[in-house]
């Protein structure tokens, strides 16, 4: 595997979660596979269960890993083309991505959307641009649009915690006080499409998001009819994505705020977040640390998604 930026990546879905789960009953099995590898993941915004994750996977593997943070200690880096370099960016990222890949084997890059510039933002610029020049193989851990690291543990925990075989899988809109990226429900509906689950998005309206996203999702824009009878929700704000209004807050309505209300319709629903989570915004803290939250299984799970994707990478190296 040559890059991992979205599902179809991947390939089989079937035969990468039967490999996740004979990854998670030894972690350890494949630490010789990556011996005298190295990894190195790039930084351009901040990350908790990302960075742990991936480094611990690259561990598990026997790699070495190198974590760069573009904005503390680093040289800033330019990213447009044709600029007069006369600011406070003395390094230009067509320079500094072939200079990184001299020193490693595979790289990671995370780098949010800038939501200056819709078009820009879902050209991918920057993870492209590694893609294109670092002369290495390429993985996400989360860029403009897509987060598939954390949709792939969120396939991996749905299906360790589903009770029948097509689950009803709600994805709700919850307030937020920040204008949050696209990436991670872009991603999770993505992934859930490719499966045969039936699945909902629900938000209000003027959140819809990319078409190419949405797939065969049915949008329901009445929170509790979409929660009605759902086995897992997954909770996620995000900010608009339509014309004038990309990157705006639109509304931080409460009453979309995942609580018992809310989870007393569905069928015993699992509650699922990506986390970090603003509780009493997204999720009340009753919901979050009720017995069906399953949100400490699912970063858990961040760390699995993570070994697959680099021990594919590293058989897929020359």
């Amino acid at each position: 595997m040559k890059q991992f930026t979205c599902v179809h990546d991947l390939g089989d879905l079937k035969s990468a979660l039967d490999e996740a789960f004979e990854i998670k009953k030894d972690k350890f099995k494949y630490v010789e596979l990556g011996r005298n590898k190295t990894l190195m993941m790039i930084f351009f915004n901040s990350s908790l269960r990302t960075r742990l994750s991936t480094h611990k996977a690259a561990m598990n593997l026997g790699m070495n890993v190198m974590v760069l943070d573009i904005n503390q200690g680093a040289w800033k880096l330019e990213t447009e083309r044709g600029v007069i370099m006369d600011g406070d960016k003395p390094e230009h990222l067509l320079e500094a991505i072939p200079v990184m890949g001299c020193y490693c084997d595979i790289i990671g890059v995370r780098s949010f959307a800038r939501f200056e510039d819709r078009e820009y933002d879902y050209n991918e610029v920057i993870i492209n641009q590694f893609i294109e020049h670092s002369g290495r193989p390429v993985f996400s851990m989360e860029a403009a649009t897509r987060h598939p690291l954390q949709s792939f543990a969120d396939l991996i925990t749905i299906e360790e915690y589903k009770k029948t075989a097509r689950p009803k899988v709600v994805m709700t809109w919850a307030p937020h006080p920040r204008a949050l990226p696209q990436a991670v429900p872009n991603s999770f509906a993505e992934w859930m499409n490719a499966t045969d689950y039936e699945f909902v998005i629900t938000h209000p309206e003027g959140y819809e998001l990319a078409p190419e996203f949405v797939g065969n999702a049915r949008v329901e824009y009445d929170q509790m009819k979409a929660f009605e009878g759902a086995d897992f929700i997954y909770a996620k704000n995000w900010a608009a994505y339509t014309g004038d209004n990309y990157g705006r807050v639109l509304s931080k309505d409460m009453d979309w705020t995942v609580s018992n209300k809310h989870m007393s319709v569905t069928n015993n629903a699992y509650f699922m977040h990506c986390l970090p989570v603003r509780r009493n915004m997204i999720v009340t803290d009753s919901v979050i640390e009720g017995p069906q939250s399953i949100v400490i299984p699912e970063a858990a799970n961040r760390e699995i998604s993570a070994t697959v994707v680099l021990k594919r990478m590293i058989e897929g190296l020359k």
